[in-house]
């Protein structure tokens, strides 16, 4: 499992994936091997079954996935030849070719619509365009999270996608006892946990808060390291309002769980990206939701959510929730329920597990197109309206 900083998940969504996938697969005998980057992270050998090979990256934003994937790949080739790689990350379809030349069957994780991002340039935004055409171009399979991701490559390739949401944790016990550490109580906040980028919305959060009546206080947690302006929008927001606690990141996973099973309400901005998985996190522990009024959001936490798409939005909503707390409770309970009947970690390993024995048998589905757009599919990216 090659592209991402790594296990034990600490950070991001393809982490948690193979977090809880690859334990799965370990578990049931296979030999998982995991490539992490991050100077932060513990350099264990061996997580939950898996082996880790942990590697540098130079660290910059526009190279830092590129060169530890450039890395990984090198130490694959170099000294294993696995039956199958899983490369998470559309921005690390060059390196496809150099596995499949070994002989080694690959899939691509090709995530949400990276180029759609506002943090990268129009050099960034075209990269992210040329490496999806790459990924279906080289890839023996592609993954798609969300209906709206495999919609979109099946618009502009006329390719099919493995189509694998994430998984949810449905949280039984609330843990309300760690809230003390932070001078909170059970139903007494909002949450927000989010990276601090222009399409995750939080600064957008913050100023619904602004306009909003609500008494209770709006927690953050989230940082960005490399988004330095966009991170001091959100902080001049809660230097205005004391009602606004930024928390910055928080590694404690426990704690991070007690916050998101006792909130009034989990407010999601994420709006690029396909099935989430704080969303789902969110929905496991029973928080009631307000999303960022998207299709991938709307394919995920369903009617008993509450959508918004601005700040005058989201300000009433977050008033409905203090004004009927046993309402709002039931909706997160409603949503908990909608996480164990739809998002199963298990049956995710299944379809992974599936996969990697197809490719090992040789499927592929190079044969059936070339990867290359249409003019108009590059001059209008072919938005399909699912994924608006």
């Amino acid at each position: 499992m090659i592209g991402t900083r790594g296990v034990p998940a600490a950070y991001g969504g393809f982490e948690t994936a193979i977090d809880e996938v690859g334990s799965r697969l370990a578990a049931r005998g296979h030999e998982v091997v995991v490539y992490c980057r991050g100077a932060e992270r513990p350099r264990l050998r061996e997580y939950a079954g898996m082996h880790l090979v942990h590697l540098p990256a130079i660290p910059s934003k526009a190279v830092e996935t590129l060169s530890h994937t450039g890395l990984s790949v090198a130490h694959a080739l170099a000294h294993r030849r696995p039956d199958a790689a899983f490369v998470f990350n559309a921005a690390n379809a060059p390196f496809v070719p150099l596995l499949r030349a070994r002989g080694i069957p690959t899939a691509v994780h090709v995530d949400g619509l990276e180029w759609r991002r506002d943090k990268w340039s129009g050099a960034g935004k075209r990269y992210y365009r040329a490496a999806e055409a790459q990924a279906v171009r080289s890839a023996d399979a592609l993954i798609a999270d969300a209906a709206g991701i495999a919609d979109y490559y099946r618009q502009q390739f006329d390719v099919p996608t493995e189509q694998i949401a994430y998984g949810a944790t449905i949280l039984a016990d609330p843990l309300s006892e760690r809230l003390a550490e932070l001078g909170l109580t059970a139903q007494g906040y909002h949450l927000v946990v989010a990276r601090f980028e222009p399409e995750n919305h939080v600064a957008l959060i913050a100023e619904g808060m602004t306009r909003s009546a609500a008494r209770l206080p709006l927690v953050v947690v989230g940082s960005a390291p490399y988004a330095a302006a966009y991170t001091e929008r959100v902080r001049s927001l809660a230097d205005a309002d004391d009602r606004i606690r930024l928390l910055g990141g928080v590694w404690d996973q426990e704690l991070l769980d007690a916050l998101y099973a006792n909130t009034l309400g989990y407010v999601h901005g994420h709006s690029v990206g396909g099935t989430n998985p704080s969303l789902l996190r969110a929905m496991g522990a029973g928080a009631p939701v307000t999303a960022y009024d998207v299709g991938f959001n709307r394919e995920v936490a369903g009617p008993a959510a509450r959508y918004f798409s601005t700040a005058d939005d989201l300000a009433p909503l977050l008033e409905r929730a203090e004004a009927d707390i046993p309402a709002t409770v039931a909706r997160g309970a409603d949503l908990r329920d909608r996480a164990a009947s739809l998002y199963d970690w298990d049956e995710v390993a299944e379809h992974y597990e599936a996969l990697a024995r197809r490719l090992a048998d040789g499927q592929s589905i190079r044969p059936l197109r070339r990867g290359r757009r249409s003019a108009q599919q590059w001059a209008d990216g072919a938005r399909p309206e699912h994924v608006r």
